[in-house]
């Protein structure tokens, strides 16, 4: 099964101008720019043909290019991830038969985390689309409950069916617990992580659906295919000892940071 790996990538983010730009620097004192650090990741993946940067900068493209990217220009009009990685299909040489949406602002997904989610569309042919969801350790639990404290858009959660097909995703913390957790305990709130696994005909329907209440609400692209009653398929990934953490926000740059 040919794979491709598109990182959508904007300069003009809303909450975080510039993200894709920031350095973050490693244990070993090295700053990579959050982009580098996210094709890195995505370069790490076995079983994947190719990984391009899509995008609608030239700031982006040029900082890509120069640590040795393959960038496709996009519209200035995706409205997000999802229609970005859609808009950079007629620039690749050729078709593949699953596309990979790994957000340029994940440097911290582990390979095996996008591995197992080949694996399952792999397994699964009538599967259009999937993601990996992560059972939250004590800590991010703690970090997701102080962002809606402090106001703060964070991370994704999700909940799904008996069958691992999503049922929801919010920027709220769901399922609500009002508990406070320590390590070791098992936590029922799974953290969405920011990659989907698409085919050629999912994101050809998605891009031809407008905009639902509930994807402009939360702000979560995912859940136009919800709300167009296309199922996700959630997939669990082990996280084996590794927190997962997305840059969203200015204060996780040092959360990052503390991890690489």
């Amino acid at each position: 099964m040919k794979t491709v790996v598109i990182i959508p990538a904007r300069y003009a983010s809303s909450r975080y101008p510039g993200k894709p730009l920031v350095m973050l620097k490693g244990k070993d004192g090295v700053a990579k720019s959050l982009i580098q650090r996210s094709w890195e990741a995505a370069k790490a993946v076995k079983g994947v043909d190719a990984v391009y940067v899509a995008t609608d900068d030239d700031r982006i493209r040029d900082a890509a290019e120069a640590f040795g990217a393959e960038v496709i220009m996009t519209s200035e009009l995706c409205a997000n991830g999802t229609e970005r990685v859609a808009d950079a299909l007629p620039g690749l040489p050729h078709a593949y038969d699953l596309y990979v949406n790994l957000q340029g602002d994940a440097p911290l997904t582990p390979a095996w985390f996008v591995e197992d989610l080949i694996a399952e569309m792999k397994k699964h042919p009538e599967v259009q689309m999937a993601t990996p969801v992560l059972r939250c350790d004590a800590l991010t639990h703690a970090n997701f409950v102080e962002d809606r404290l402090h106001g703060r858009v964070g991370g994704t959660t999700a909940v799904f069916d008996s069958s691992m097909n999503a049922l929801y995703f919010s920027k709220e913390v769901i399922p609500y617990t009002g508990k406070t957790f320590a390590e070791g305990d098992l936590i029922p709130v799974f953290h969405h992580v920011g990659v989907y696994a698409y085919r050629a005909e999912a994101l050809e329907a998605y891009v031809g659906w407008s905009t639902g209440p509930l994807e402009k609400y939360e702000g979560l692209e995912q859940l136009r295919f919800l709300e167009n009653g296309v199922p996700i398929r959630c997939v669990e990934v082990d996280g084996r000892g590794r927190v997962f953490w997305e840059l969203n926000n200015p204060v996780d740059v040092a959360r990052i940071e503390s991890l690489i």
